[in-house]
């Protein structure tokens, strides 16, 4: 799921090489210091990641706003709940 005009400008978060339960467990603590709104890019090598971070997505309330496969990975952008 890619969508359209995804927010490019927004923070890179690099969290490639870290496994599970990792990448969600800093992805909330990152995202605990953001205003409301703002967007995150994460990006990982887990495979777990995509099911781990929609799934983290969905119970927090944040919007995934994209996911796309990358050479080394994935990569999720996410805009915090309001």
């Amino acid at each position: 799921m890619t969508a359209p005009g995804t927010d490019v400008d927004a923070e890179v978060y690099d969290l490639r090489g870290l496994k599970c339960p990792l990448p969600v467990m800093k992805t909330r603590k990152r995202l605990s210091t953001m205003d409301a709104g703002s967007v995150l890019w994460v990006e990982t090598t887990d495979p777990l990641a995509v099911i781990d971070i929609p799934h983290f997505c969905h119970e927090d309330g944040h919007a995934l706003e994209a996911s796309e496969r990358v050479e080394a990975g994935h990569r999720f952008l996410i805009r915090k709940k309001a």
